[in-house]
């Protein structure tokens, strides 16, 4: 029994799973510690992977090396790209999942890394040295054991409270114990710490569902995937999705029971997610809606369990069953179990550095929910940079930090350490200055030279990688380069409104028109047709869509780079990180407080504080005698 690691990982969910994952690839021994071996990677809420802005994200760390889109695409049972009437900077993919398979997945993967150790238990204190360091963690069977570097990625469960009614119980999750004596701790510490409150809703027998009344999502694409690598799915049937709406009856019901739901009623005082309410939050803020969509949605491939979407609830079991029956399609539904409200520990993000290691105790790292942050992707984004970093800490190497300009991850992790939080964080593609850079079909451009960097891509994926630049870069030089005849080409822009051509040009030229893509170019031209065709067939439709819109978007790509670069030229001007910012009187109170709590370490840095004006950026331009 080996009680000495490296690197302590303390939760298994999706942020630990990615940490202690990525640890152990580059070479750390790491202990990853869960009160539930069963339940590693749960999808606790919403049995799907990606979305808008996530989607992206998944695809980031995949990029990087991590595990997430790969267990996406071998548990996936619907796979759809939304937003595609718009424009390809908020493309984003989604999976429906099997929620099952999905952990599955990930225990086979964790179980087969070289390093990476199991510990059934909870933490319940964390361990330091004499100079304050962590030196490791005492779980709740009394067992220590010891570490370079401690990773808390406890999610709901830090002091975990749920509420259904005036029913209140401890857990982190339905029929699990919360944890207790490590928040506590990390408060007398001095880790400032806040609650808010998340909620799931109910779970229905599928089989007792009228089908007939709700409408389908027709499937859309059984091809699309999460990982750059080409390894093929499992072969999980795919199934649909359905839609229902909510109607006058249901609101009345669930505004009769409103004196009996904790959200109101003086319960819980914690914040929730504002872009994921509950449906009598719902009912309560836009009072003159007769209907709100739902969505039903199955919890695996081969199971009658399904997710009612848009349903989240904390109300007593009997409102929620006598709503849920008003709406037609589930009028004789089942419930397997009702919709529950939880309200847990976090931890101020802005006391911690880019790295997700804590400026209060050296050595302890905290990702996921423990920041402020809700979703499943946000979580594995920051557990696998926490696992990066703690890894090349304890090595004596720099922290990996991602700039804004380079991936929505870089985005997440800036947000959470500059602005902080008062409601739980969740990505969107509206929160990225950049996001005509952060693509998600992108992703490997921006991201795997990094991985491959720090040694987390595997020569299989780099391999995989240079060859797609290349081809990319072939074709996008042969478009560039091949000339179109105007009567070639002329019946085939008149088809699509646009106006003829006078002239022979480069079909690169005609590309960047609105409406004409690669695939009507090769109709039309035999040269195009013919290289194309030489394409490897699981690689070409990625490679057609990366180019073009590298060069559909050329103008706006290229002025987003130059916007990049300016914030760049900031980050480079370094701020000491022992500044008395208290007695500079030149900078306004605000900013004076802001600064010495948080402590950024560039100008950029203290630019996206809240509360610090341009004004005070001239006093610290000024002070640096620039």
């Amino acid at each position: 029994m080996n009680f000495d690691f490296d690197i302590i990982v303390v939760g298994a969910g999706h942020a630990g799973c990615e940490a202690a994952r990525s640890a152990a690839l580059l070479g750390s021994s790491v202990l990853l510690l869960t009160m539930d071996m069963n339940k590693i990677a749960q999808m606790s809420c919403n049995p799907a992977i990606g979305g808008i802005a996530k989607g992206q994200i998944v695809r980031e760390i995949d990029a990087l090396g991590g595990y997430t889109g790969i267990a996406t695409d071998r548990s996936s049972i619907q796979f759809r790209m939304l937003n595609l009437s718009k424009g390809p900077s908020v493309w984003s993919p989604r999976s429906q999942c099997d929620r099952m398979v999905f952990s599955l997945e990930w225990r086979k993967e964790l179980e087969s890394t070289p390093g990476l150790t199991f510990w059934q238990d909870s933490a319940v204190e964390l361990l330091t040295d004499d100079n304050g360091f962590v030196s490791g963690v005492k779980t709740a069977l009394g067992v220590e054991f010891r570490a370079k570097a401690v990773i808390i990625t406890a999610g709901t469960f830090l002091d975990g409270l749920m509420h259904m009614g005036r029913q209140m119980w401890e857990g982190g999750r339905i029929s699990e114990p919360s944890s207790h004596g490590l928040g506590t701790q990390l408060e007398r510490m001095g880790l400032r710490s806040g609650r808010m409150k998340t909620g799931t809703p109910v779970r229905l027998d599928g089989r007792t569902i009228k089908w007939e009344l709700a409408e389908v999502q027709p499937l859309e694409n059984t091809r699309g995937k999460f990982s750059f690598l080409p390894e093929e799915k499992t072969g999980l049937i795919q199934r649909e999705c359905y839609t229902v709406q909510t109607n006058e009856e249901t609101h009345r019901i669930i505004r009769e029971g409103l004196p009996d739901s904790p959200l109101y009623n003086g319960q819980i005082n914690s914040i929730g997610p504002r872009y994921c309410p509950s449906i009598e939050t719902k009912i309560v803020t836009f009072p003159d809606r007769t209907s709100h969509l739902l969505h039903i949605e199955p919890e695996g491939a081969d199971t009658a369990e399904c997710y009612l979407n848009g349903f989240s609830s904390s109300l007593p079991f009997d409102v929620q069953l006598r709503a849920m029956r008003t709406i037609p399609a589930l009028c004789d539904a089942q419930m397997y179990r009702p919709g529950y409200a939880i309200e847990y520990t976090y931890f101020d993000p802005t006391q911690l550095y880019h790295s997700l290691e804590s400026k209060v105790c050296p050595g302890l790292f905290l990702a996921g929910q423990v920041n402020g942050t809700t979703g499943y992707e946000e979580a594995a984004a920051q557990g696998l940079l926490a696992g990066i970093n703690a890894h090349r800490k304890i090595n004596g190497d720099d922290p990996v930090v991602l700039h804004r300009d380079q991936a929505y991850i870089g985005v997440l992790i800036d947000d959470l350490v500059m602005k902080g939080v008062d409601e739980p964080y969740r990505m969107f593609t509206s929160r990225a200055e950049y996001r005509i850079l952060l693509r998600q079909d992108n992703a490997d451009e921006r991201l795997t030279p990094i991985g491959e960097e720090i040694g987390l891509a595997s020569n299989h994926r780099v391999a995989l990688f240079r060859k797609k630049i290349g081809r990319i870069s072939d074709l996008t030089q042969f478009l560039r380069n091949t000339s179109y005849a105007p009567k070639c080409i002329n019946p085939y822009l008149e088809s699509l409104g646009s106006s003829p051509v006078a002239q022979s040009g480069r079909l690169s030229e005609v590309l960047a028109r609105p409406g004409v893509t690669l695939a009507g170019l090769a109709d039309v031209s035999c040269d195009l047709a013919g290289y194309l065709s030489l394409l490897p067939e699981e690689e070409r439709s990625d490679i057609e869509n990366s180019v073009e819109i590298a060069v559909k978007y050329r103008g706006y790509i290229e002025r987003e780079r130059e916007n990049a670069e300016k914030l760049h030229r900031l980050d480079r001007l370094r701020l000491s990180t022992d500044q008395d910012y208290l007695g500079m009187t030149a900078l306004s109170t605000e900013a004076r407080q802001k600064l010495d709590r948080i402590r950024p370490l560039s100008i950029a840095q203290a630019s996206r504080i809240p509360g610090v004006s341009p004004s005070d950026i001239n006093v610290l331009l000024l002070m640096l005698g620039r």
